[in-house]
């Protein structure tokens, strides 16, 4: 599976609503200065963030989600009542856009970002004077249990490879939340941070063997010479009893 096919979107989205942050909801509610909400989620894929947000705020709400895939879009729009698609990059977002915008969200939206991406976005949202929820971030950290003495080599790799430069562009992988935050408190916002970990295990058997599978070989394409220790790895871990914590943070940014 794809990072960004429908499938794995399919696959993670229980796990991502069990992790997300709900106390990060109580102060952004407080927020909100209208009952007609206009929300605009960046980087929507299949809908996930939409499904999981909408009954938990007030109020009337209008989505509009924006993503560059027309697949994953199409998927979203028929899935959230009354949704309106936006074919478009999220990076070109402006304050312009978000004009008459109560909420801007993303979900594993910020690791794949720039720091020239985060600071515009930021920007935009302070303009605008919108709050912005970002969920389900990547933060480096990964804790696999009983423990093998590649998981530290593997990690590193990892950690790597979502920092990497890609057409030009330096991912901020899992440096992408203190940035963000960083660049929304140089503007004046208020920034909330929580952890929103997955918790993976025997319970969730198929999501942790793919995840595992997409670890490995994004490891593996960052440092290849693990590429001849990877299916042992697999095999031994997908073999016994494997249980993983893949540590995220949730951030809300209000403002002033």
């Amino acid at each position: 599976m794809s990072d960004f096919s429908p499938e794995w979107l399919a696959l993670r989205e229980p796990a991502d609503a069990e992790s997300r942050a709900d106390e990060l909801l109580t102060t952004l509610r407080t927020s909100l200065t209208s009952s007609d909400l206009v929300v605009r989620d960046l980087g929507s894929g299949t809908g996930s963030m939409a499904r999981w947000l909408s009954p938990r705020l007030p109020g009337t709400q209008k989505w509009v989600l924006t993503d560059q895939d027309p697949v994953l879009l199409k998927v979203a729009a028929a899935s959230v009542p009354g949704a309106v698609p936006d074919l478009r990059d999220i990076t070109t977002i402006t304050a312009e856009d978000l004009a008459g915008t109560s909420l801007v969200t993303g979900s594993a939206l910020l690791d794949i970002l720039t720091s020239t991406e985060v600071t515009a976005l930021a920007t935009a949202c302070v303009k605008a004077r919108c709050p912005a929820l970002f969920a389900l971030s990547v933060v480096g950290r990964v804790e696999l249990t009983p423990a093998d003495p590649l998981d530290e080599r593997m990690a590193a790799a990892f950690n790597a490879h979502q920092s990497r430069t890609v057409g030009g562009r330096a991912l901020l992988g899992p440096s992408a939340v203190a940035a963000t935050a960083t660049a929304f408190i140089r503007l004046g916002a208020t920034v909330h941070r929580r952890p929103s970990p997955w918790r993976l295990g025997p319970d969730r058997a198929q999501l942790t063997a793919e995840w595992l599978r997409g670890w490995v070989s994004a490891a593996c394409e960052q440092e290849p010479d693990l590429r001849p220790f990877a299916d042992d790895y697999l095999r031994r871990r997908l073999d016994g009893d494997l249980r993983v914590i893949v540590h995220h943070e949730d951030l809300l940014a209000l403002p002033a």
